[in-house]
């Protein structure tokens, strides 16, 4: 009679090449992961900003049209946006600090509670102003990393 055993499972070194290529796509996946979750999370912030851009816009505007010379409103910090703007910023808890530049108009604002990579650096709106029209343009900058920063 005949013994026969059908073995059945894989060897070490399958068990392992899995294992490592489990490990390659790990390596490869978490940090593009994270960078997204970033991305994300800097979405919440931009869109906060554009609320201040669209208040900034109206008040230089008006300013222009009644010959007002100093076009920017004095807003050294979050409180001060709400009350000159009408632009809350603290809800989204994303925000560690924001002002607007009485000189030249710049926006900025201190990520906070998103990631390691990006708390603690600003984010910049830097505006131009048209000569024949008295229209803005605004140009994103800043210390956070040029990845993270919304596409011009």
């Amino acid at each position: 009679m005949e013994d026969r055993i059908d073995k059945k499972g894989f060897t070490l070194i399958e068990m392992l090449v899995v294992i490592m290529i489990i490990g390659i796509l790990a390596a490869v996946a978490i940090p593009m992961y994270i960078d997204y979750t970033i991305k994300a999370k800097l979405t919440e912030v931009t869109n906060a900003i554009s609320y201040v851009v669209t208040a900034l816009d109206i008040y230089h505007h008006d300013r222009v049209l009644n010959g007002g010379s100093n076009v920017w409103p004095d807003c050294g910090n979050i409180a001060e946006i709400k009350t000159s703007l009408g632009v809350g910023l603290v809800a989204i808890g994303r925000i560690g600090a924001a002002s607007v530049d009485r000189n030249i108009g710049v926006i900025s604002v201190t990520v906070a509670n998103i990631h390691g990579k990006v708390d603690g650096s600003t984010i910049t709106l830097t505006p131009s102003i048209n000569a024949s029209d008295s229209s803005l343009s605004w140009k994103w900058g800043g210390t956070i990393l040029p990845q993270f920063l919304p596409k011009q």
